[in-house]
Protein backbone atom coordinates (compact mmCIF):
# COMPACT_ATOMS: atom_id res chain seq x y z
CA UNK A 1 0.00 0.00 0.00
CA UNK A 2 1.40 3.23 -0.94
CA UNK A 3 1.39 5.46 2.29
CA UNK A 4 1.64 9.38 2.54
CA UNK A 5 5.60 9.91 3.04
CA UNK A 6 4.78 11.89 5.92
CA UNK A 7 3.23 8.48 7.61
CA UNK A 8 5.51 5.41 6.09
CA UNK A 9 7.53 3.85 8.54
CA UNK A 10 11.28 3.94 7.93
CA UNK A 11 13.31 0.84 8.24
CA UNK A 12 14.21 -0.49 11.62
CA UNK A 13 11.20 2.85 12.75
CA UNK A 14 8.59 0.76 15.54
CA UNK A 15 4.97 0.43 13.46
CA UNK A 16 1.68 -0.93 14.24
CA UNK A 17 -1.15 -2.14 11.89
CA UNK A 18 -3.56 0.32 10.75
CA UNK A 19 -6.32 -2.06 12.35
CA UNK A 20 -5.51 -0.61 15.70
CA UNK A 21 -6.51 3.07 14.73
CA UNK A 22 -10.13 1.33 14.07
CA UNK A 23 -11.29 1.52 17.28
CA UNK A 24 -10.51 4.84 17.59
CA UNK A 25 -11.94 5.81 14.86
CA UNK A 26 -15.60 4.14 15.16
CA UNK A 27 -15.99 6.34 18.50
CA UNK A 28 -14.77 9.63 17.02
CA UNK A 29 -17.54 9.37 14.58
CA UNK A 30 -19.93 8.29 17.06
CA UNK A 31 -18.74 11.45 18.40
CA UNK A 32 -19.53 13.55 15.32
CA UNK A 33 -15.92 14.36 15.02
CA UNK A 34 -14.57 15.19 11.71
CA UNK A 35 -12.37 11.92 10.80
CA UNK A 36 -10.74 12.64 7.46
CA UNK A 37 -9.70 16.19 9.03
CA UNK A 38 -8.74 14.50 11.85
CA UNK A 39 -6.65 12.15 10.03
CA UNK A 40 -5.19 14.18 7.77
CA UNK A 41 -3.29 15.90 10.45
CA UNK A 42 -1.15 12.91 10.83
CA UNK A 43 -1.01 12.01 6.97
CA UNK A 44 -3.36 9.52 6.64
CA UNK A 45 -6.62 9.39 4.49
CA UNK A 46 -9.68 7.39 4.35
CA UNK A 47 -7.56 5.16 1.52
CA UNK A 48 -4.95 4.42 4.02
CA UNK A 49 -7.17 2.71 6.04
CA UNK A 50 -8.70 -0.20 3.43
CA UNK A 51 -5.63 -2.55 4.53
CA UNK A 52 -5.92 -3.60 7.87
CA UNK A 53 -2.51 -5.05 7.58
CA UNK A 54 -0.65 -1.93 6.68
CA UNK A 55 1.45 -0.58 9.14
CA UNK A 56 2.08 3.03 10.26
CA UNK A 57 4.68 4.15 12.92
CA UNK A 58 4.45 3.49 16.12
CA UNK A 59 4.52 7.12 17.47
CA UNK A 60 2.08 8.10 15.17
CA UNK A 61 -0.32 5.96 16.88
CA UNK A 62 0.70 7.22 19.98
CA UNK A 63 0.09 10.89 19.53
CA UNK A 64 -3.58 10.19 17.46
CA UNK A 65 -4.95 8.13 20.58
CA UNK A 66 -3.52 10.93 23.00
CA UNK A 67 -5.33 13.70 20.03
CA UNK A 68 -8.52 12.06 20.10
CA UNK A 69 -8.58 12.02 24.22
CA UNK A 70 -8.09 15.75 23.62
CA UNK A 71 -10.49 16.58 20.54
CA UNK A 72 -13.57 14.60 22.42
CA UNK A 73 -12.12 15.82 25.73
CA UNK A 74 -12.77 12.17 27.23
CA UNK A 75 -9.55 11.75 29.48
CA UNK A 76 -10.23 7.94 29.87
CA UNK A 77 -10.90 7.27 26.21
CA UNK A 78 -8.19 4.63 26.38
CA UNK A 79 -9.89 3.06 29.38
CA UNK A 80 -13.52 3.15 27.95
CA UNK A 81 -12.35 1.67 23.86
CA UNK A 82 -10.50 -1.09 25.90
CA UNK A 83 -13.35 -2.35 28.18
CA UNK A 84 -14.89 -2.79 24.99
CA UNK A 85 -12.95 -4.89 23.15
CA UNK A 86 -13.50 -8.53 21.72
CA UNK A 87 -11.17 -11.36 20.80
CA UNK A 88 -11.75 -11.07 17.52
CA UNK A 89 -10.93 -7.38 17.32
CA UNK A 90 -7.23 -8.59 17.54
CA UNK A 91 -7.38 -10.98 14.72
CA UNK A 92 -5.66 -14.23 14.95
CA UNK A 93 -3.80 -12.76 17.50
CA UNK A 94 -7.26 -12.50 19.97
CA UNK A 95 -8.79 -15.30 18.61
CA UNK A 96 -6.12 -17.89 19.48
CA UNK A 97 -6.02 -15.92 22.91
CA UNK A 98 -9.53 -17.13 23.20
CA UNK A 99 -8.72 -20.46 22.56
CA UNK A 100 -6.23 -20.99 25.78
CA UNK A 101 -7.02 -23.62 27.94
CA UNK A 102 -5.74 -20.86 30.84
CA UNK A 103 -5.06 -17.55 31.39
CA UNK A 104 -1.24 -17.73 31.97
CA UNK A 105 -0.68 -19.47 28.04
CA UNK A 106 -2.94 -16.97 26.91
CA UNK A 107 -0.87 -13.72 28.24
CA UNK A 108 1.63 -15.69 27.26
CA UNK A 109 0.62 -16.12 23.93
CA UNK A 110 0.14 -12.34 23.51
CA UNK A 111 3.56 -11.68 25.13
CA UNK A 112 4.83 -13.83 22.17
CA UNK A 113 2.54 -12.88 19.36
CA UNK A 114 2.38 -8.79 20.08
CA UNK A 115 5.44 -8.22 17.47
CA UNK A 116 2.61 -9.59 14.64
CA UNK A 117 0.51 -6.67 15.56
CA UNK A 118 3.08 -3.78 16.63
CA UNK A 119 6.66 -3.59 17.17
CA UNK A 120 9.10 -1.07 19.90
CA UNK A 121 6.60 -1.87 22.74
CA UNK A 122 7.94 -5.05 25.53
CA UNK A 123 5.58 -7.04 26.96
CA UNK A 124 6.37 -10.24 29.31
CA UNK A 125 4.67 -12.58 32.12
CA UNK A 126 6.77 -13.66 34.87
CA UNK A 127 6.23 -15.57 38.32
CA UNK A 128 6.86 -13.74 41.55
CA UNK A 129 6.26 -15.56 44.74
CA UNK A 130 2.03 -16.56 44.71
CA UNK A 131 1.31 -13.82 41.45
CA UNK A 132 2.00 -13.58 37.96
CA UNK A 133 2.69 -10.15 36.42
CA UNK A 134 2.26 -9.22 32.74
CA UNK A 135 3.89 -5.94 32.05
CA UNK A 136 3.77 -4.17 29.10
CA UNK A 137 5.43 -0.93 28.02
CA UNK A 138 6.19 1.40 24.48
CA UNK A 139 10.51 0.94 24.21
CA UNK A 140 11.19 4.36 23.21
CA UNK A 141 11.14 7.32 26.02
CA UNK A 142 10.53 9.92 23.71
CA UNK A 143 7.08 8.79 22.96
CA UNK A 144 5.53 10.48 25.61
CA UNK A 145 3.01 11.34 26.47
CA UNK A 146 1.13 7.81 25.89
CA UNK A 147 -1.37 7.27 28.57
CA UNK A 148 -4.32 6.25 26.38
CA UNK A 149 -2.19 3.87 24.60
CA UNK A 150 -1.49 2.10 28.51
CA UNK A 151 -4.55 2.39 29.48
CA UNK A 152 -6.12 1.15 26.99
CA UNK A 153 -3.99 -1.98 26.45
CA UNK A 154 -4.48 -2.50 30.27
CA UNK A 155 -8.57 -2.98 30.14
CA UNK A 156 -8.03 -4.83 26.55
CA UNK A 157 -6.58 -7.80 28.72
CA UNK A 158 -8.41 -7.50 31.83
CA UNK A 159 -11.90 -7.69 29.30
CA UNK A 160 -10.41 -10.33 27.34
CA UNK A 161 -9.38 -12.41 30.54
CA UNK A 162 -13.06 -11.80 31.72
CA UNK A 163 -14.82 -12.33 28.16
CA UNK A 164 -12.93 -15.90 27.65
CA UNK A 165 -12.33 -16.95 31.27
CA UNK A 166 -13.88 -15.42 34.23
CA UNK A 167 -16.98 -12.69 33.86
CA UNK A 168 -15.98 -11.86 38.13
CA UNK A 169 -11.84 -11.89 37.59
CA UNK A 170 -9.96 -9.36 39.69
CA UNK A 171 -6.28 -8.78 39.13
CA UNK A 172 -4.35 -7.97 42.73
CA UNK A 173 -3.30 -4.92 41.56
CA UNK A 174 -2.48 -2.40 38.37
CA UNK A 175 0.10 -0.59 37.69
CA UNK A 176 0.98 2.55 35.41
CA UNK A 177 3.57 4.54 33.99
CA UNK A 178 2.17 7.93 33.81
CA UNK A 179 0.79 10.35 36.45
CA UNK A 180 -2.20 9.72 38.59
CA UNK A 181 -5.18 11.67 36.95
CA UNK A 182 -7.18 13.84 39.50
CA UNK A 183 -10.13 11.34 38.91
CA UNK A 184 -9.19 7.62 38.82
CA UNK A 185 -12.57 6.20 39.71
CA UNK A 186 -13.33 4.93 36.26
CA UNK A 187 -10.22 2.71 36.47
CA UNK A 188 -10.59 1.73 39.95
CA UNK A 189 -13.99 0.54 38.90
CA UNK A 190 -13.66 -0.93 35.39
CA UNK A 191 -10.30 -2.72 36.01
CA UNK A 192 -11.37 -4.26 39.47
CA UNK A 193 -8.31 -3.73 41.44
CA UNK A 194 -6.60 -1.21 43.46
CA UNK A 195 -4.52 0.99 40.80
CA UNK A 196 -1.07 2.56 41.41
CA UNK A 197 1.06 4.90 39.31
CA UNK A 198 4.43 6.05 38.29
CA UNK A 199 5.36 2.88 38.33
CA UNK A 200 8.76 1.80 35.60
CA UNK A 201 5.96 -0.40 33.78
CA UNK A 202 2.48 -0.60 33.13
CA UNK A 203 1.20 -3.87 34.48
CA UNK A 204 -1.60 -6.62 35.74
CA UNK A 205 -0.73 -8.33 38.66
CA UNK A 206 -2.74 -11.80 39.02
CA UNK A 207 -2.91 -14.94 41.31
CA UNK A 208 -0.97 -17.91 40.01
CA UNK A 209 -3.90 -20.13 41.26
CA UNK A 210 -6.25 -18.80 39.04
CA UNK A 211 -3.99 -18.27 36.18
CA UNK A 212 -2.92 -21.88 36.07
CA UNK A 213 -6.87 -22.90 36.15
CA UNK A 214 -7.79 -25.18 33.26
CA UNK A 215 -10.98 -23.85 31.25
CA UNK A 216 -10.90 -25.54 27.87
CA UNK A 217 -10.21 -28.14 25.99
CA UNK A 218 -8.05 -26.42 23.09
CA UNK A 219 -9.34 -27.04 19.10
CA UNK A 220 -5.12 -27.62 18.16
CA UNK A 221 -6.20 -28.03 14.48
CA UNK A 222 -7.99 -24.51 14.70
CA UNK A 223 -4.30 -23.13 16.93
CA UNK A 224 -2.39 -24.84 14.55
CA UNK A 225 -3.81 -22.31 11.30
CA UNK A 226 -3.76 -19.43 13.35
CA UNK A 227 -0.48 -20.25 14.77
CA UNK A 228 0.74 -20.11 10.95
CA UNK A 229 -1.12 -16.69 9.68
CA UNK A 230 0.58 -15.01 13.30
CA UNK A 231 4.05 -16.81 12.27
CA UNK A 232 3.41 -15.20 8.70
CA UNK A 233 2.50 -11.43 10.24
CA UNK A 234 5.73 -12.14 12.62
CA UNK A 235 7.88 -12.78 9.61
CA UNK A 236 6.99 -9.26 8.18
CA UNK A 237 7.52 -7.59 11.07
CA UNK A 238 10.27 -9.26 13.77
CA UNK A 239 13.59 -8.35 12.58
CA UNK A 240 16.67 -10.49 13.79
CA UNK A 241 17.65 -8.93 17.42
CA UNK A 242 20.71 -8.87 18.43
CA UNK A 243 21.40 -9.95 21.91
CA UNK A 244 22.05 -6.48 23.16
CA UNK A 245 18.39 -5.83 22.34
CA UNK A 246 17.33 -9.12 24.21
CA UNK A 247 18.49 -8.09 27.12
CA UNK A 248 17.39 -4.49 27.05
CA UNK A 249 14.11 -6.01 26.35
CA UNK A 250 14.28 -7.98 29.52
CA UNK A 251 15.83 -4.86 32.08
CA UNK A 252 12.70 -2.93 30.70
CA UNK A 253 10.41 -4.84 31.71
CA UNK A 254 12.02 -6.57 34.95
CA UNK A 255 13.80 -3.14 36.67
CA UNK A 256 12.40 -3.26 39.81
CA UNK A 257 10.51 -6.31 39.87
CA UNK A 258 13.48 -8.71 39.49
CA UNK A 259 17.09 -9.15 39.98
CA UNK A 260 18.83 -8.19 37.03
CA UNK A 261 22.51 -10.03 36.77
CA UNK A 262 24.26 -11.77 34.10
CA UNK A 263 23.39 -15.20 35.25
CA UNK A 264 19.49 -14.72 35.24
CA UNK A 265 19.49 -13.06 32.38
CA UNK A 266 21.64 -15.44 30.92
CA UNK A 267 19.60 -18.73 31.62
CA UNK A 268 16.29 -16.83 30.19
CA UNK A 269 18.43 -16.29 26.27
CA UNK A 270 19.37 -20.28 27.10
CA UNK A 271 23.31 -19.44 26.89
CA UNK A 272 26.45 -19.33 29.55
CA UNK A 273 27.13 -15.93 31.82
CA UNK A 274 30.28 -16.18 30.30
CA UNK A 275 28.83 -16.81 26.36
CA UNK A 276 25.79 -13.57 27.26
CA UNK A 277 29.49 -11.34 28.62
CA UNK A 278 31.26 -11.97 25.56
CA UNK A 279 28.58 -11.65 23.36
CA UNK A 280 27.66 -8.08 24.58
CA UNK A 281 31.35 -7.17 24.55
CA UNK A 282 31.07 -8.06 21.09
CA UNK A 283 28.48 -5.84 20.27
CA UNK A 284 29.84 -3.20 22.28
CA UNK A 285 28.12 -2.99 25.71
CA UNK A 286 27.87 -4.72 28.95
CA UNK A 287 25.15 -5.24 31.13
CA UNK A 288 26.05 -2.88 33.67
CA UNK A 289 25.94 -0.07 30.23
CA UNK A 290 22.40 -1.52 29.37
CA UNK A 291 21.44 -0.99 33.14
CA UNK A 292 23.20 2.47 33.27
CA UNK A 293 21.27 3.44 29.93
CA UNK A 294 17.69 2.56 31.08
CA UNK A 295 17.83 3.99 34.41
CA UNK A 296 18.91 7.23 33.07
CA UNK A 297 16.20 7.50 30.79
CA UNK A 298 13.47 6.69 33.12
CA UNK A 299 14.95 8.86 35.66
CA UNK A 300 15.17 11.88 33.46
CA UNK A 301 11.68 10.82 32.01
CA UNK A 302 10.60 10.75 35.89
CA UNK A 303 12.10 14.10 36.72
CA UNK A 304 9.98 15.70 33.91
CA UNK A 305 6.58 15.17 35.42
CA UNK A 306 4.89 17.21 38.17
CA UNK A 307 5.49 14.92 41.06
CA UNK A 308 8.58 13.32 42.30
CA UNK A 309 9.11 11.12 45.17
CA UNK A 310 13.02 9.82 45.10
CA UNK A 311 12.35 6.99 47.35
CA UNK A 312 9.89 5.62 45.45
CA UNK A 313 11.63 6.08 41.98
CA UNK A 314 14.83 4.53 43.43
CA UNK A 315 12.70 1.39 44.14
CA UNK A 316 11.05 1.59 40.45
CA UNK A 317 15.03 1.95 39.12
CA UNK A 318 15.90 -1.09 41.69
CA UNK A 319 18.06 0.91 43.83
CA UNK A 320 18.33 0.21 47.37
CA UNK A 321 16.79 3.90 48.64
CA UNK A 322 16.49 7.65 47.24
CA UNK A 323 20.69 8.36 48.74
CA UNK A 324 21.90 5.45 45.97
CA UNK A 325 19.80 6.49 43.52
CA UNK A 326 20.95 10.87 44.10
CA UNK A 327 24.69 9.55 43.90
CA UNK A 328 23.98 7.68 40.55
CA UNK A 329 21.91 10.64 39.37
CA UNK A 330 24.76 13.16 40.03
CA UNK A 331 27.73 10.64 38.75
CA UNK A 332 25.13 10.65 35.27
CA UNK A 333 25.01 13.94 34.45
CA UNK A 334 26.88 16.01 37.07
CA UNK A 335 23.96 17.63 38.91
CA UNK A 336 21.59 16.56 41.79
CA UNK A 337 18.14 15.44 40.61
CA UNK A 338 16.24 18.34 42.32
CA UNK A 339 18.28 20.83 40.27
CA UNK A 340 18.33 18.77 37.51
CA UNK A 341 14.00 18.71 37.65
CA UNK A 342 13.79 22.48 38.74
CA UNK A 343 16.37 22.81 35.60
CA UNK A 344 14.15 21.23 33.33
CA UNK A 345 10.60 22.17 34.73
CA UNK A 346 11.41 26.32 35.19
CA UNK A 347 14.53 26.83 33.00
CA UNK A 348 16.73 29.84 33.93
CA UNK A 349 16.10 33.05 31.82
CA UNK A 350 19.63 34.06 32.04
CA UNK A 351 22.64 32.34 32.34
CA UNK A 352 23.72 33.67 36.16
CA UNK A 353 20.13 32.16 36.93
CA UNK A 354 21.75 28.94 36.34
CA UNK A 355 23.10 28.10 39.41
CA UNK A 356 20.03 29.10 41.69
CA UNK A 357 18.35 26.05 42.91
CA UNK A 358 17.52 25.75 46.13
CA UNK A 359 13.84 24.45 46.98
CA UNK A 360 12.87 20.89 47.43
CA UNK A 361 10.82 19.05 45.06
Amino acid sequence: MDFPKQIRPRPNVAAIRISALLPILEHLAQDNAKTDEFLGRFGISQSNLSDPYALIPLSTYVQLFEAAAAQTREANIGLQLGMQIRPADLGPIGVLYSLSPTIRNAYERISRDVMALQGGTQSTLFEVGSDYIWTYRVIDPEIWPRRQDAEYTIATMCQLTRSCFNSNWRPVEIHFEHDQPSDNTLAQRSLRAPVVYNESANRIIFERTQANKIHRQEDRGLSLILKRHIGDLLGETRGQDNVADQVRKRVAAYIGQRALTVDTLASELRMSPRSLQRKLAEEGTSLREILKAHRMELARLALTQDKLDLAALAVTLGYADGTVLWRAFRGWTGSDPRSYRRAQTNPPDTANDADDYGSDL
